[in-house]
């Protein structure tokens, strides 16, 4: 059976756009990249190089294209360690992040990325 969630697919407007604002603003890594073509890559970003799972940054509207209703953005949940840290780190870094959420299951905060797509992080301790 299924043992492990391999990639997530995330639609975006700019591939190159996109890829910076996960490595450069966030701190993933890029995992993969290669050309489909003109004008199109496969990008994968990963929150480390060990990581299985990973982002995979698609065209937005070649996806339009190919399959119209399977652009809606995915609820993502991510997971840190250290909620404070990656709190301000993404302040720092320009990210537009909610005010920190403190839960009796837990504390996490809202972002978006570059598309206005929005992600949650939780502390997982």
């Amino acid at each position: 059976m299924i043992n492990k969630i391999g990639k997530v697919t995330v639609y975006v407007k700019d591939q190159e756009l996109a890829k910076d604002f996960w490595i450069n603003k966030v701190g993933f890594v890029l995992k993969f990249e290669q050309a489909m073509g003109p004008n199109m890559s496969w990008i994968e970003v990963g929150p480390s190089k060990d990581e299985f799972t990973t982002l995979v940054l698609y065209s937005k509207s070649a996806m339009e294209q190919q399959n119209p209703s399977a652009v809606s953005h995915p609820s993502i949940l991510f997971s840190t360690t250290d909620i404070e840290s990656a709190y301000e780190k993404m302040n720092q870094n320009g990210v537009e992040v909610d005010e920190m959420q403190r839960l009796p299951f837990g504390t996490m905060f809202s972002f978006k990325d570059q598309d206005g797509n929005n992600y949650l992080l939780r502390e997982d301790k």
